[in-house]
């Protein structure tokens, strides 16, 4: 641990922001390292998963209406997804020891209570599962939450939580045999959805800009679509099921690709304004908001373990570039993940 002291307490360095604003607001500072509390272990980190909604976060999440708009005690540290190694664990934990491998995606959702941009993060311990042994700490921190997403989309929600925009709780639908077109399948939720629904035994219609082609092929798409030459609701129908990685207002388009009875899952579900004509289509449309499950974690580990599901690392920036690392997101068309690592 840390011996510099903040108030005589130990500290650590991490990401913090002190109001919202760009990747310029992001800095490299000290801050106390977090207090284990009980139900709780601590986590030395190796590395950090970047996600949509550290960006969100960062931002002020403004694309939501205002009375929905966090409100957060800076200063702040983002992040949610980490690797690394637990160093200490409350009394009450059982299933973790010291120097334990672990991967987690913490406390999501929440606002500003994460601390995952940081040397140390504390975790209860049910969102924590130990590190798939095949992967090393870059590519397990790279997994949780996209993964986590994929699952609770199209395999097991896993939790009760209400989606507050849609009446209806959801459903994954069976894969097995079905024709699924996935938007936005090099990204870092889309990636693993390729990779889920194939090992469903799925078809697989990829889409994506022409230059991740060949990543997708590799990844198992049987078919694919380059969007900037093919508009996608031009050129298929008879869909079963549609995961739009990208959602927001254009998913709507993807409604006319289905059959009567399909289904389309918009990640990012606000936006939406076609729920009379999914209604005419007879179209389901259903989201959820992927929740932290360390139980989860530990059964997908072994699809990640076994190289059924792998991981695709954009790029790696050290935590001191977070906002190099911001800033290379916001360019888009990144295919995989992007990390940041301590080590």
């Amino acid at each position: 641990m840390d011996l510099r002291t903040e108030d005589k307490k130990p500290i650590m360095k991490a990401i913090r922001q002190h109001e919202f604003g760009g990747p310029e607001v992001l800095r490299y500072e000290d801050a106390q390292i977090p207090e284990l509390k009980p139900g709780e272990v601590r986590v030395r980190v190796h590395a950090v998963g970047l996600n949509p909604p550290d960006w969100y976060l960062r931002d002020g999440y403004k694309m939501l209406p205002p009375d929905w708009q966090p409100k957060v005690p800076f200063p702040i540290i983002l992040g949610t997804d980490i690797s690394g190694v637990i160093e200490a664990i409350a009394d009450d934990v059982k299933d973790f020891s010291i120097g334990d491998e672990v991967y987690s995606m913490v406390r999501f959702p929440s606002y500003g209570s994460s601390q995952a941009y940081a040397e140390y993060v504390t975790a209860p311990a049910s969102e924590v599962a130990l590190k798939p042994a095949g992967l090393d700490h870059i590519h397990a921190a790279a997994a949780p939450m996209s993964l986590l997403t994929a699952w609770q989309f199209m395999i097991e929600v896993g939790h009760d939580v209400q989606n507050p925009l849609q009446p209806n709780k959801h459903e994954p639908v069976p894969l097995a045999g079905k024709k699924v077109l996935i938007n936005g399948a090099a990204g870092g939720v889309g990636h693993f959805t390729v990779q889920l629904a194939k090992w469903k035994g799925a078809h697989v219609i990829a889409v994506a800009s022409g230059k991740h082609e060949a990543f997708l092929r590799d990844l198992g798409a049987d078919e694919f679509i380059d969007y900037t030459n093919t508009p996608p609701e031009d050129t298929v129908q008879n869909i079963d099921l549609v995961i739009d990685c990208v959602g927001g207002a254009a998913t709507g388009r993807f409604l006319q690709t289905l059959k009567r009875g399909g289904a389309l899952f918009p990640v990012f579900p606000l936006g939406f304004s076609g729920t009379e004509e999914a209604e005419k289509r007879g179209v389901t449309v259903s989201a959820t908001q992927v929740r932290s499950d360390g139980a989860q974690l530990a059964e997908a580990g072994r699809l990640l373990d076994n190289g059924t599901v792998r991981v695709a690392i954009d790029s790696i920036f050290p935590l001191f570039e977070a906002r190099k690392a911001h800033e290379k997101a916001a360019q888009g068309s990144i295919q995989g993940k992007i990390v940041l690592t301590l080590t």
